[in-house]
């Protein structure tokens, strides 16, 4: 297994390609505190999966040893560093949102046609971070304010599991940061777990797709994925979907 501890790559991790129409492959990770999963159906912890090779790994241009980043700030702090002072409550969206939808469905259908990718993948151009939107709930500016904070880290398989802080992150471990951002996980958890996190079904702002070893999520209509990036420091926020047969939907409750 590929991870990086203290900074350091350790090698050894293999790679194969997905089957058509199906993804999967992702590390437990040692060193996971056990704890409760917010939101989660059930109370008790997940059960841990096993851990499998991510055959996804070719197509998140793994990062060579010789590749070092800066590590990343706490989930929190990435979170309430970037939201816009002067966020709207809750409440306030609720009675927004019943006047303006039709506003807000023009301004993302706009906001999402600016979105070009990088040659050579999908991921979008410019600094690799999304705009964040002021008409949505503040649990969602902070997920993807935390999405961004990670969004050009490079990809290491088993990044981002033993601690939210880390300098490369995997696809589990780039959502459980985004999530936690948000205040929608509690700690780092695999594709596998992440299966079982809030409730089934998409949501309205952030939808988790996940199975026995790959994990993804959409956040205000944007994908977030480290599979089909343009490059090691390519953004994992892309301009168009993906096939989402094959796994779990999960949402968390009102989102």
């Amino acid at each position: 297994m590929c991870a990086l501890a203290a900074g350091v790559l350790l090698a050894g991790c293999g790679s194969s390609r997905p089957s058509p129409g199906g993804r999967a492959g992702d590390p437990t990770g040692a060193g996971i505190a056990a704890g409760p999963t917010v939101g989660a159906a059930s109370p008790k912890a997940p059960a841990r999966t096993h851990e499998v090779a991510d055959p996804e790994e070719a197509e998140s241009f793994p990062a060579p040893a010789s590749t070092h980043h800066a590590p990343a700030a706490a989930p929190a702090k990435a979170g309430e560093a970037v939201v816009a002072a002067g966020a709207p409550s809750d409440a306030e969206v609720k009675a927004e949102l019943q006047q303006m939808e039709a506003v807000e469905k023009t301004a993302k259908r706009a906001s999402h046609a600016t979105l070009t990718p990088v040659p050579g993948g999908e991921s979008i151009g410019g600094n690799g971070t999304i705009p964040i939107p002021a008409d949505v709930p503040e649990p969602v500016q902070k997920v993807i304010a935390g999405a961004n904070e990670i969004a050009d880290f490079p990809y290491v398989f088993g990044g981002g599991h033993a601690s939210f802080i880390d300098n490369a992150y995997d696809c589990s471990g780039s959502v459980s940061y985004a999530l936690a951002a948000g205040g929608l996980l509690s700690r780092p958890e695999t594709s596998g777990e992440l299966e079982s996190w809030g409730v089934p079904g998409p949501g309205r702002y952030i939808t988790v797709y996940a199975n026995a070893g790959h994990t993804y999520m959409y956040v205000d209509g944007i994908l977030y994925d480290t599979a089909g990036r343009s490059g090691v420091y390519a953004s994992r926020w892309q301009v168009t979907g993906t096939d989402n047969s094959g796994y779990v939907v999960r949402h968390y409750p009102g989102l």
